[in-house]
């Protein structure tokens, strides 16, 4: 006879938090959203966290490597798409780890003899304005000099001109030793008000570049997330078929964490993708799980050396597993389960393992419920779609922007390999649509207007950080009478010409 459930399975909008007593600390500005994103032991830290507790979903039309970096400047994690080739998608990964970092390496180089056109010829294919003139033209050959626009006026100058006729020669160029750390070269930078430091070996060979750009982008975004060389943090779906080419691939071209990216993750086939990982890599390489949403299926992953678990089936706004295969269970239910067994598993082994909440967030409060249920970060699809960083089509329908948006089994993403089968089968039936969303603008500005409607909420509950709020939040269910009523009624609403964003 089939085991059955006695309570029914519930999705975040049947509960409600309960306030409690908020000290004159608990101020939206002294809340830290701070979260482990992989696996630690007891009286240790974990070696990834994230700022925020947000990450985008493993999906085409989500988390292309735009969407890495907007989110990373938020301080939290994308994780690109595995459903593309394996060059593809390093490719994606080692672009967002270039984006950024605080020592730079030269790609613009040329030598004293070039000329003018060379140098614009460079600006052309780089996008940068700042070159390096070096003894053999080479990233770390002899640092001669420099050239930036301020050097040169195009209309006033010959192409033909040689670069040592208006470069800024090395004398008078101030530059930094090998060995300044990022800290001293920024302090340079700000007291002679430089726009680029140069930093010089002891026998004059060039090494990098530390911009002022990067300096006051950190001061305008505070909860950047970067790695030790000070590169973008990025995660990369991978699957569980051709994890053998495709992990080298994401681990040589930078990526910080992976994640299996699975319909449903209590399976053999990813336990044989982790065991191949530890084997290769130890436990250098971190890898995510999932997805699952009881106790059992969190413990065969847990045993099974995840890094962090992945929670839910059938919750996602364009996922349609449950009315296909009637298979998945309510969000919050499953949320909460699995983060009583995470819980157990720490009292009885010492390691923490994070979870992650993937699906069923509909409305912005829904993230603080998760994490108030025990949820270490929220994995969004919808929500970050919606946003210009995205890597869809902006469309204009009867007169409104939407973006498109369409799930991983979806007959036009045609990620079959999420869908463990065994061998070459493929999946024969969709378990995702094709679909639009509401235009909704640049990525930083919903992501913060989101997070402050978190941090108010938490200060309601007398929390400042996420495992505070997880111990003195106070959850209540509501009946479907309430849910009418915790929203605007009984009165006519004036049209403003915007529609309410979920």
């Amino acid at each position: 006879m089939a085991f059955y459930f006695e309570e029914p399975s519930r999705t975040f909008s049947e509960y409600l938090l309960v306030p409690g007593y908020s000290s004159s600390q608990c101020m939206p500005a002294n809340v830290n959203l701070k979260t482990p994103v992989v696996k630690f032991k007891k009286g240790e830290e974990s070696s990834i966290y994230m700022n925020i507790p947000m990450t985008s979903a493993i999906m085409q039309s989500v988390s292309g490597e735009k969407m890495a970096i907007a989110l990373a400047t938020e301080g939290g994690i994308s994780f690109i798409y595995g459903s593309q080739s394996v060059e593809n998608e390093a490719a994606m990964i080692a672009r967002v780890k270039a984006y950024k970092a605080g020592f730079v390496p030269s790609d613009s180089n040329v030598t004293p003899d070039a000329t003018m056109q060379d140098i614009l010829d460079l600006k052309e294919k780089t996008g940068h304005s700042t070159v390096a003139v070096t003894s053999d033209g080479t990233a770390n050959g002899k640092f001669v000099g420099i050239v930036t626009s301020r050097d040169y006026r195009v209309s006033r100058m010959d192409p033909s001109t040689k670069v040592k006729e208006f470069m800024t020669p090395l004398e008078k160029i101030i530059y930094a030793p090998e060995g300044t750390s990022l800290k001293e070269a920024n302090n340079i930078i700000w007291d002679h008000k430089l726009n680029t430091l140069p930093i010089v070996a002891a026998d004059g060979r060039l090494l990098y570049f530390v911009f002022r750009k990067d300096y006051s982008s950190h001061k305008e975004n505070p909860l950047e997330l970067l790695d030790a060389q000070k590169r973008y943090i990025v995660g990369a779906g991978i699957n569980t078929r051709d994890y053998a080419e495709r992990v080298p691939a994401l681990v040589e071209a930078g990526a910080d964490v992976l994640c299996i990216d699975s319909s449903e993750g209590f399976s053999e086939w990813q336990k044989l993708t982790i065991e191949w990982i530890r084997e290769h890599y130890g436990d250098s390489v971190k890898v995510g799980a999932g997805n699952v949403v009881d106790r059992e299926g969190f413990r065969f992953l847990a045993e099974a050396g995840a890094d962090f678990i992945k929670i839910g089936i059938g919750g996602g706004s364009i996922c349609i597993t449950r009315e296909q295969k009637g298979i998945g269970r309510g969000q919050a239910t499953a949320v909460i389960e699995v983060a009583r067994a995470r819980d157990e598993y720490f009292e009885e082994t010492g390691v923490y393992i994070p979870i992650c909440s993937d699906g069923g967030i509909v409305y912005d409060h829904h993230i603080t419920l998760a994490l108030a249920m025990g949820a270490d970060f929220v994995m969004l699809g919808r929500y970050f779609s919606r946003f210009d960083e995205s890597p869809t089509n902006k469309v204009n329908i009867n007169g409104s922007y939407m973006k498109e948006y369409w799930g991983e089994g979806s007959s036009r993403a045609r990620n079959w390999q999420r869908y463990d089968m065994g061998g070459d089968k493929k999946l024969s039936f969709e378990e995702g649509v094709d679909s639009y969303v509401p235009y909704a603008g640049p990525l930083r500005d919903n992501v913060r207007l989101t997070l402050s409607k978190v941090r108010s909420t938490m200060c309601n509950c007398g929390a400042l950080n996420i495992p505070e709020f997880q111990e003195k939040a106070k959850l209540t269910l509501v009946s479907s009478t309430s849910i009418v009523e915790g929203g605007a009624h009984d009165v006519m609403l004036k049209d403003n010409g915007m529609s309410p964003v979920k």
